[in-house]
């Protein structure tokens, strides 16, 4: 009995001292992240681009030594869900969280990590989740404050436009996304003729295209998420709709142009990223992310790919794993392809969390999206 004991401390010795040798040689980064539901195409995307840095990263040392550790938890797009899920991620112990996309699910777990005080890198754009005072959360996508005012400096400046229609998704997404841009519009003197809502996962546009049609706006303003704007594109294109169609990232986005065909012609807007921006690291990108998972990256497949890097560069610039020194480090910091390659562009970010870049303007011409213009940072900085 005594020799079974003593056999039996012995194993649970031997399993702690296990797992403390693999925690001191690893670096937990769970990814909560919209794998089924609305986001589902968004957050494969995000996903994959997660998974390719990860295997990069490991493939040449990890970081400071230590092999990166991940996990893939859906939140089904739901908030409730993804709340949940961010806490069972916390009761781990990471060292950052990565994700979601979904700036409702956003909303509600970012309370938990800043609680813990764990840094949370997000790829959610609703203007206000960076106005809140959380200093844990940082963007690998531009928030709304920042892409709007691009979009309606085109459109004031470029195109001379005195009316638009507005058309955007009664989601958080949406919300911020339609506030902004009706804010921009007022500071430059554009009417917004039409504010039209729509529903998440809403399938006809019919009774909408019908009103955006009699608004004789000079330009309608696409707001939704990417199965929304395919099947708004394609009842815009059966009725003959006319006006020129703009649009942000979603509305050009790689899903959109599979899903709308023919009818995604001649959409134009302001993308933040794009796999077909005309940057040898972005497009280094693009063929390993397609050589791989056999299909075309879209913008959020750069975001989650950049996320991981973040981690890696800022983790190596403080010199040791401590969250506290991560969060600081991360305000004010800017990073070049020189000192910081996997991030593929130059980046800032300020003191709320938001991210600065060059953007870019875009069209889909013959069911592809070209870069007609490359626009600089709102606010350029010396990169470190």
């Amino acid at each position: 009995m005594r020799h079974f004991r003593y056999l039996s401390c012995a194993a649970i010795v031997a399993s702690l001292w296990t797992s403390h040798v693999h925690a001191q040689s690893t670096v937990y980064l769970p990814n909560v992240i919209e794998l089924s539901g609305a986001g589902a195409v968004s957050g494969t995307n995000w996903r994959d681009g997660v998974v390719l840095a990860i295997d990069e990263i490991n493939k040449a040392g990890g970081i400071l030594g230590r092999k990166i550790e991940t996990e893939h938890l859906d939140t089904q797009s739901n908030p409730g869900v993804s709340r949940a899920q961010v806490q069972k991620v916390l009761d781990r112990d990471p060292y950052v969280v990565l994700g979601p996309i979904y700036s409702g699910s956003v909303k509600v777990n970012m309370a938990l990590t800043q609680q813990a005080e764990v840094p949370q890198i997000v790829g959610a754009e609703a203007a206000d989740i960076t106005l809140q005072g959380n200093p844990w959360v940082f963007r690998t996508a531009f928030g709304q404050q920042i892409s709007m005012p691009k979009i309606a400096n085109y459109l004031h400046d470029r195109l001379k436009v005195k009316s638009v229609a507005l058309v955007w998704v009664n989601n958080d997404f949406g919300k911020g996304g339609r506030d902004s841009f009706a804010k921009e519009m007022k500071a430059r003197g554009i009417e917004v003729v039409v504010d039209l809502s729509t529903e998440q996962g809403q399938v006809d546009f019919g009774s909408d295209v019908i009103k955006l049609k009699g608004a004789k706006a000079d330009a309608i303003f696409v707001y939704c998420n990417e199965e929304e704007s395919a099947r708004f594109l394609i009842e815009a294109k059966r009725q003959g709709l006319a006006t020129p169609l703009f649009g942000e990232t979603t509305l050009l986005s790689q899903k959109v142009v599979d899903l709308a065909g023919p009818a995604a012609n001649g959409a134009r807007g302001h993308v933040g990223l794009s796999a077909d921006a005309p940057i040898p690291a972005i497009e280094e990108f693009t063929r390993k992310f397609s050589q791989r998972y056999n299909y075309r990256p879209d913008h959020n497949g750069i975001k989650g790919y950049t996320a991981v890097y973040l981690v890696k560069y800022v983790t190596e610039k403080i010199g040791k794993f401590d969250r506290k020194a991560f969060g600081a480090a991360m305000k004010g910091l800017s990073l070049t392809p020189a000192n910081a390659p996997g991030m593929l562009m130059e980046a800032s970010w300020d003191q709320k969390g938001d991210i600065d870049r060059a953007s870019f303007l875009a069209e889909i011409i013959d069911g592809k999206q070209k870069i007609v213009e490359t626009l600089p940072k709102l606010n350029p900085s010396k990169a470190d």
